[in-house]
């Protein structure tokens, strides 16, 4: 339009910063101010409004990015920021940005402020009421979780299949078998929630930790997909709580079958054989690891301090103060002893 020599109209303008709005775009929502700004064309209060709005839209999609990324780091200091920020500037009035605040202070590990945030949010939707449910029942919090499943009930607002996995990790972590039996047959029968192979996964999970291994094996055996490694991985390590060798042995089978290469499988055999005292069997597994010279992947762990986040691997010395946390280490352990 501009190439032509046609200046647009407020309709224009207004249609254009709208989109930009949309689209979480504040680039084109800057460039469209500065063309206002040099054109000398004057704009209406709708305009004016409309292009408020888009740089409020625009930074709370920048600050929804920053708090999750935040959150995927651990950062709690940094995510606390934030909080200060976006109540300071009165840019979470709506509780828009609720659900990533409680996303972020559960993953940081501060559940207490999340619990807090939600009881205080002014947007009780979906995705606030799946935020809250989820995080308690990953850290544990099973019955917290489902006392807010019956008062999100009470508020006819409907799961999604992401609440649901919220629900029956909240039953497998509390052991209620039959709440978690009763939820998994609702989805279909009241929620019209055809069941993926996480809500399948939450249930083995959930039968298995009760013992019930026969109809764990059953569910597994009568899903409607192949089972992953996730799955057969949980019912091994209730096979190995419950010391199910036959089970067990099924099931570590079906792993090497999906990952060759994961040593896992065959050191929870290994123990369950030693537990049976079949030592025979038990050290072939483990001198199978050792010819074939597998090695699980290295857990790791992050702590923040003064803003940063540090992440340690297992038998990891690259760390820039290896050395002084090694010698601080040592000087606990002797104290310790």
């Amino acid at each position: 339009m501009r190439r032509v020599g046609v200046m647009p109209d407020m309709v224009a303008v207004a249609t254009v910063v709208s989109a930009s709005g949309l689209f979480g775009d504040l680039g084109i929502a800057k460039t469209i101010h500065y063309f206002i700004e040099k054109s000398g064309v004057e704009v209406d209060a709708f305009v004016s409004s409309i292009l408020i709005n888009t740089y409020g839209e625009c930074g709370n999609l920048t600050l929804l990015s920053t708090l999750s990324a935040w959150a995927s780091h651990g950062a709690l200091e940094a995510g606390a920021w934030i909080l200060s920020y976006v109540n300071n500037n009165g840019l979470n009035r709506d509780g828009s940005l609720d659900s990533s605040l409680i996303n972020m202070y559960s993953k940081c590990g501060d559940i207490a402020k999340a619990i807090q945030i939600f009881e205080e949010s002014p947007r009780r939707d979906l995705f606030t009421w799946t935020s809250i449910i989820c995080r308690l029942a990953m850290h544990g919090h099973g019955k917290k979780a489902l006392c807010y499943v019956s008062e999100m009930n009470e508020s006819q607002v409907s799961p999604d299949e992401v609440t649901m996995v919220g629900v029956l990790s909240a039953c497998a972590h509390t052991g209620l078998i039959e709440q978690g039996r009763r939820y998994f047959q609702s989805m279909e029968k009241v929620f019209g929630l055809v069941p993926k192979i996480e809500h399948y996964g939450c249930m083995v999970d959930l039968i298995g930790r009760m013992g019930c291994l026969k109809e764990a094996y059953d569910l597994i055996m009568g899903m409607p997909m192949e089972a992953n490694e996730i799955i057969w991985g949980s019912f091994l390590s209730a096979c190995r709580v419950y010391n199910n060798v036959e089970l067990g042995e099924v099931a570590a089978r079906r792993l090497l079958e999906l990952d060759p290469c994961d040593p896992w499988g065959r050191v929870m055999l290994s123990n369950i054989f030693a537990k049976e005292a079949k030592y025979d069997r038990s050290m072939g597994l483990r001198k199978e690891i050792k010819e074939q010279g597998l090695k699980k992947s290295p857990g790791c762990s992050s702590i923040e301090v003064n803003g940063g986040v540090h992440g340690f691997l297992v038998e990891d010395n690259s760390h820039p103060c290896y050395n002084e946390i090694n010698s601080m280490r040592e000087k606990i352990e002797k104290l310790m002893n």
